[in-house]
């Protein structure tokens, strides 16, 4: 499991790490990886980068290894900086942010069955929001393929009318995962190197991408906001 949290989180109006603000006491970044650990153990692998240190020493309890993002370059690079913390002998790798710490294990559990079953590159977990401003939108061919995530900024009018998001938790065969992260350009709206774009290349390289509809849209909230934060202590409690 790779868990992401380096991000600064500046829609936060705060100087501290977003990941590091606390839901009922606990950083939202813990409740993340107590569900990773769950499934996966001490193959639990958090990637920092903004105030690399207060996220590790709140983590201090947790069966966890750190990979450090110096510069944080979108996604796709965060993953790349946790390449030398993955196992030799790893065959799925499983990848969530920090900053979604409503997800459960049973979810996770679930996407990681699902992706062994068909046997394919890729498999992404997605949510069916009637509202989707903000997420990656899931563009899927008739048969129901999964064909691309387009990121909201980069979306054509079309693209944003789809429903079906992105949850941004993915389950990835690990020779693959690596391969196509190599593969990834930065030319975009944002200049960053997305994990999205992972599933176009797939599908260019017939490795097969799909689609987990699980859980809920509740499970995946992201806190962008202090609005988001009370937003997520509310369903907590």
């Amino acid at each position: 499991m790779v868990v992401l949290a380096a991000g600064r989180g500046t829609r936060m109006n705060s100087d501290k790490a977003k990941v590091l603000h606390e839901v009922l006491g606990r950083p939202m970044v813990d409740y993340v990886v107590s569900s990773a650990s769950e499934i996966a153990g001490d193959d639990v692998v958090v990637v920092v980068g903004h105030q690399a240190e207060a996220v590790r020493a709140s983590l201090a309890d947790r069966r966890a290894v750190f990979a450090l993002q110096e510069k944080q370059l979108g996604t796709g690079h965060a993953v790349m900086c946790a390449r030398d913390f993955i196992g030799a002998a790893t065959r799925h790798v499983v990848i969530l942010c920090g900053d979604v710490p409503l997800v459960k294990s049973e979810t996770l559990r679930c996407l990681v069955e699902a992706h062994e079953i068909a046997g394919r590159a890729v498999t992404v977990l997605a949510v069916h929001f009637d509202e989707p401003t903000g997420y990656g939108r899931m563009v899927t061919a008739e048969d129901g393929r999964l064909l691309r995530i387009v990121e909201e900024k980069d979306a054509s009018g079309k693209e944003k009318a789809i429903k079906v998001v992105n949850s941004g938790i993915y389950c990835v065969d690990a020779g693959f995962l690596f391969s196509a992260l190599d593969k990834v350009k930065s030319d975009n709206a944002q200049g960053e190197y997305y994990l999205t774009d992972i599933v176009e290349i797939a599908v260019q390289e017939g490795a097969g991408a799909g689609v987990v509809t699980g859980g809920s849209g509740r499970e995946v909230t992201g806190v962008n906001t202090v609005n988001d934060l009370e937003t997520v202590r509310q369903m907590l409690e």
